[in-house]
């Protein structure tokens, strides 16, 4: 089964104040494993980049001036995610933003009912706990020293890990030679354990067999 793991990055949070997207990253899942198949973009919003988000991503104005507009990839980028299901952390925030551009440029929304919000399975998986994807990184053991800002494209890579932890797919897997005989395997040198083996000695030998004789049978209860 397909899947698409989507984050976005904007010039702030509330579209009511007019924000708009700068930048879309995708990554496609086949059975719960990364393809080749990359959708990423940057965006000209049209509008200036708040100071906030400029402190979260990093994408200054000037950046942005000279980047296709959300009308000029729209089509590629439906197309990208047709038919797949779609895996967001905070899903309510990045459907917004997409919707409210697909409805300026009069396209149809994306569905709801096609989205998996990573966040909600960790909210319910994890209550009172840390749900962000930096702390679901760190939950998981996931490596994400490059992620010194918010860029859509290495949270989308992030978060693939962070889904297959969250669904419980991650499980280790074991591969035996089943053509190694059993003798062999048995006495294989790449068998190393690591308990001591300890040698007993001839005194201690001996004082153990006067303890079984004597001490034995006297009465200690």
């Amino acid at each position: 089964m397909k899947e698409v793991v989507l984050d976005t990055e904007t010039t702030g949070l509330s579209i009511k104040d007019g924000h708009r997207i700068v930048e879309i990253g995708c990554i496609e899942l086949d059975n719960l494993i990364p393809t080749k198949n990359v959708f990423h973009c940057y965006l000209n919003p049209e509008r200036q980049v708040s100071k906030s988000a400029l402190e979260v991503h990093g994408y200054t104005d000037e950046f942005l001036a000279d980047k296709k507009k959300f009308k000029d990839i729209a089509e590629e980028f439906l197309n990208f995610i047709e038919g797949k299901k779609i895996i967001i952390h905070n899903a309510e925030f990045d459907i917004g933003h997409l919707n409210n551009e697909l409805s300026l440029i009069n396209k149809k929304n994306i569905s709801r009912e096609n989205v998996v919000d990573t966040l909600e399975i960790a909210r319910n998986k994890f209550p009172g706990s840390g749900i962000s994807l930096d702390a679901l990184c760190k939950k998981f053991r996931i490596d994400n020293k490059r992620r010194k800002k918010h860029t859509a494209l290495l949270d989308c890579e992030l978060l693939s890990k962070v889904y297959i932890n969250l669904i419980g797919q991650k499980e280790p897997i074991f591969q035996f030679n089943t053509s190694i005989k059993k003798n062999q395997f048995m006495n294989s040198t790449t068998n190393n354990y690591s308990k001591k083996i300890i040698k007993v000695s001839k005194e201690e030998i001996e004082n153990h067999r006067k303890f079984l004789k004597t001490d034995l049978k006297k009465n200690f209860y």
